[in-house]
């Protein structure tokens, strides 16, 4: 997350560059030159912000070892790849709006921009491999490689996001007093560990937006339509039984870990107009988080249930 503000924060500092969607003139030279080397300087300050951040919250209080691999595909019912998915991909979003500034030609902004996701994610699962806890995962760097693909391939297929990942999260209760250790054991105690960390809070969405694919539409420019996924009942990776530290056997199998699918309007804050470039930025940040609204949920038993307001 530190990488993602220090990314918003040049952005902030040229949000009229960032957002021009095409170069009216070509820079000099040494201009472009100046303008990578200060975003060079930046993605790494950045990255190496996000890694220390990320130690911290993530990596802290686990024994290292040897380099190792992990199969991890089955896990968490997938929430856990989409996570990597949505990762990637707004890294290299955020990133690619960096690079508009730099003056290169359009195609190598993208791809610099782009490609700068799956990279930092990509040194996230070395750490994981040297850790205990974890290993190295082929399935997330696949995750992260589909999430630079969505971004990379819209831009130069569209110069645009028409097509955009959201994430939205909620805290959940965890029943009896096993329950809530367990979950305080895997997900941390604080609100942003929770965050980040429960898969049974967190919901992924593709949100499309409708007027870019017609505009010749009646629908105003921001609306969208989001498809969303999570999953609930998880309190291990692959089932919820578990031993504690004081030996004793935990069993809580009868609690069902159940896949969720969202159908839900959103919308892209990007397309509402504004000359105020404090507010584009804002809408840049906002455009990461699915617009709380109404939801229709469909889950992997076959049940349905409707949502008044679903974040």
């Amino acid at each position: 997350m530190a990488a993602v503000a220090a990314l918003l924060l040049l952005l902030t500092a040229f949000p009229g560059k960032a957002q021009q969607r095409i170069p009216l003139f070509s820079l000099p030279d040494t201009t472009v030159h100046n303008r990578v080397w200060i975003l060079s300087g930046v993605t790494l300050a950045a990255y190496g912000g996000g890694f220390a951040a990320l130690n911290s919250a993530w990596y802290k209080g686990y024994p290292k070892s040897t380099f190792h691999f992990f199969n991890d595909a089955g896990e968490w019912k997938q929430v856990d790849k989409a996570g990597h998915i949505f990762s990637a991909y707004f890294e290299g979003k955020y990133s690619r709006e960096m690079w508009r500034w730099s003056g290169l030609p359009r195609n190598q902004q993208i791809w610099i921009g782009g490609l700068s996701g799956f990279a930092y994610q990509s040194v996230i699962e070395i750490l994981d491999g040297f850790s205990t806890e974890w290993g190295f995962s082929w399935s997330d760097m696949a995750a992260n490689a589909a999430g630079s693909a969505l971004m990379i391939g819209q831009e130069l297929a569209w110069n645009e996001q028409r097509i955009q990942l959201k994430f939205s999260a909620h805290p959940e209760k965890h029943g009896n007093d096993a329950l809530q250790q367990k979950a305080d054991q895997l997900f941390g105690t604080t609100f942003w560990e929770r965050t980040l960390k429960d898969y049974n809070g967190q919901t992924y969405w593709l949100s499309v937006n409708l007027y870019s694919f017609n505009k010749n539409t009646w629908l105003p420019k921001w609306l969208n339509i989001a498809a969303g996924y999570g999953a609930e009942g998880m309190y291990g990776g692959r089932d919820n039984t578990w031993t504690d530290n004081h030996g004793m056997p935990h069993d809580y199998s009868q609690i069902q870990r159940v896949r969720q699918f969202y159908l839900s309007p959103d919308i892209d804050f990007t397309k509402i107009p504004t000359k105020r470039k404090g507010v584009r930025v804002i809408f840049q940040v906002l455009n990461m988080l699915k617009f709380p609204a109404p939801a229709l949920e469909i889950n992997s038993q076959g049940k349905a249930r409707v949502h008044a307001v679903y974040f």
